[in-house]
């Protein structure tokens, strides 16, 4: 017995809006890929909560959880343009939408565990967010993520036309640095991950302003960002916390090559541009290599090497 579930061609219709299928409704590995990666933190928080291993304070480990993957999320949406062009690796392209509506879905979850805390009295999350600085930013962050997300159909491309979209997106720009404010201001005693992360901004930023100045940077370019950042993360950091202890900026500067104390995150900006270099040159150098094996390998003259 056989059971009708429509045409085949209905079948390849639906299949095509599945988030880890390409346009054709095949299974696409890197949307396959960072889908699973995507869900990944929402499974775990799900069996955590489940299981009661969340602590005492469950909608306050949940509230940060669920934040510290949004700002990771939305670094990685910002990351895919620079992997893409410095490794030539063209398929990352297919998930840097499906990262980006991650990063609005994470950061509406955020709110809504906030208004779980506060028992679902809306009046009162309201009031915290108009009162509450680090709450403000955070609330306007999520507007302009939700704009973002709304827009990130192949229709509202085409309805806004492809400069007016790309200006629109460029407002990730200004919502990722008020991500990182929020997080500095809600972070309490340890700061060290809200500066990795912005250390980490700094260099998506630093790239892209090269790129827009220079065009792609090379090897030796790549190498500059790395230590650029890394100097202005090392240097932010000592100011910021000279300022905030009142401990002399040169004592702070020293601290940074004090690995008793732990790496600091200026050395883990460092070694992650650094990494980004290498990992180019690698690829550079396999293309390269795939290149000259075509150019030498010729089927129109029985295999001999062109001439």
């Amino acid at each position: 017995m056989s059971v009708v579930t429509g045409s085949p061609g209905l079948n390849r219709s639906l299949t095509a809006y599945l988030p880890w299928t390409n346009r054709a409704g095949r299974i696409c590995p890197p949307r396959l890929a960072a889908f699973l990666a995507l869900l990944a933190p929402a499974l775990l928080l799900i069996f955590d909560s489940l299981s009661g291993t969340l602590g005492p304070r469950p909608w306050e480990v949940a509230i940060h959880r669920v934040g510290w993957w949004s700002v990771v999320f939305l670094l990685a949406s910002l990351a895919v343009t620079p992997l893409r062009r410095t490794l030539r690796w063209s398929g990352l392209i297919v998930v840097r939408r499906m990262i980006g509506v991650s990063v609005f879905l994470a950061v509406l979850l955020h709110l809504a565990l906030y208004a779980g805390q506060q028992s679902w009295d809306l009046l009162k999350v309201g009031t915290e967010i108009a009162v509450r600085f680090y709450l403000t930013i955070g609330f306007v962050a999520l507007l302009g993520l939700a704009a973002l997300a709304v827009t990130s159909t192949d229709s509202m491309i085409r309805r806004l036309g492809g400069k007016r979209w790309q200006a629109l997106h460029k407002l990730v720009y200004p919502i990722g640095l008020l991500a990182l404010v929020h997080f500095f201001l809600q972070s309490k005693n340890d700061v060290t991950e809200p500066i990795l992360f912005s250390g980490l901004f700094v260099w998506l930023m630093l790239y892209r302003l090269w790129r827009w100045r220079l065009g792609d940077p090379a090897l030796k370019g790549l190498v500059l960002l790395a230590v650029g950042a890394a100097l202005l993360t090392g240097i932010g950091e000592s100011i910021g916390i000279s300022l905030k202890h009142n401990v002399p900026l040169s004592v702070m500067l020293q601290s940074q090559f004090d690995l008793g104390i732990g790496i600091r995150p200026a050395w883990w900006v460092l070694g992650t541009g650094l990494a980004i270099a290498i990992a180019a040159v690698i690829r550079r150098q396999r293309a390269e290599a795939i290149s000259r094996s075509g150019r030498q390998y010729n089927p129109r003259n029985g295999g001999r090497p062109a001439r």
